[in-house]
């Protein structure tokens, strides 16, 4: 996805006087995973604004053609990215994301450029401690090996199932893996694995901004990649801000939440969230 087209987004939001809602996907997937969402919040009064990480293909069929465009892109340089995209809307746009769209979501907040933000199951930053055996696990199909760091890596169908569909049948697994699954730079998550010993780390959020604004954190009862525990710890870090800080767990889901069958509940709390603050 070239930075034209997101400008063209941005562009269009403007245009349209609606209050702007940026997403931001995570690793392993593409803005096209939050179509059905940008439908929903349109239809509620919202402008979306679905952006793509640096060099994001447009299509899955075209990311798996040529995974090389997503190596070395680093938490840093993709938040500076969203950033850059956020100061050019005319308003303080509601930012949704999730995974490691979610870490970037309250980089975004912490830099005061959101009106409220919805982090789903959000990677961890500097100061979160869990690690969960099932994080280590998803993880270590990246961190098993350090050449990673400066790849792109795709995940098997048997990874793909574990880290994001193990709380689906296994026919709407094999279809979310067709349908959205795509290679994923391997740098971010050894930025996350190794922030707690870096004091200059890229994956820290400022939780004390009193411009932060309205926070919820969405945390899927069965994720393996980003458990309660992770997400609970975030929920932490962020609750002495100013702002409302809000958890909520949604049952029975994994990682795959945004993009299997149960994504409108998951949809409909975002929004919901959103609409008493923007």
């Amino acid at each position: 996805m070239s930075l034209q087209t997101d400008l063209d987004r941005v562009e269009a939001a403007n245009a349209g006087g609606k209050p702007p809602v940026v997403f931001i996907h995570g690793l392993w997937l593409l803005p096209s995973s939050w179509q059905r969402w940008a439908e929903v919040f349109a239809a509620a009064g919202y402008a979306p604004v679905v952006a793509g990480w640096p060099d994001d293909p447009e299509t899955v069929e075209e990311a798996n053609a040529h995974p090389e465009v997503f190596a070395r892109k680093s938490v840093g340089q993709v938040a500076d990215h969203f950033c850059d995209l956020i100061g050019r809307l005319d308003r303080k746009p509601a930012v949704v994301g999730h995974s490691f769209g979610g870490l970037i979501t309250q980089i975004v907040a912490g830099r005061g450029l959101s009106a409220a933000s919805v982090a789903i199951d959000p990677a961890p930053f500097r100061g979160v401690l869990p690690l969960p055996i099932s994080a280590l696990r998803v993880a270590s199909a990246v961190l098993g090996n350090p050449a990673n760091y400066h790849r792109a890596v795709p995940l098997t169908y048997e990874q793909f199932r574990y880290g994001f569909a193990n709380a689906v049948t296994e026919e709407e697994a094999r279809e979310l893996y067709a349908t959205y699954a795509v290679p994923a730079s391997g740098e971010p998550l050894f930025q996350a694995a190794a922030a707690n010993f870096n004091p200059w780390s890229e994956a820290r959020v400022d939780t004390g901004n009193p411009d932060r604004g309205p926070l919820l954190i969405i945390s899927g009862e069965r994720d393996h990649t980003v458990p309660w525990s992770i997400a609970n710890a975030s929920y932490r870090q962020q609750r002495d801000n100013p702002g409302v800080t809000e958890i909520v767990e949604i049952e029975n889901r994994g990682h795959s939440l945004t993009i299997d069958s149960g994504w409108r509940e998951v949809a409909d709390t975002a929004l919901a969230f959103v609409e008493r603050f923007h």
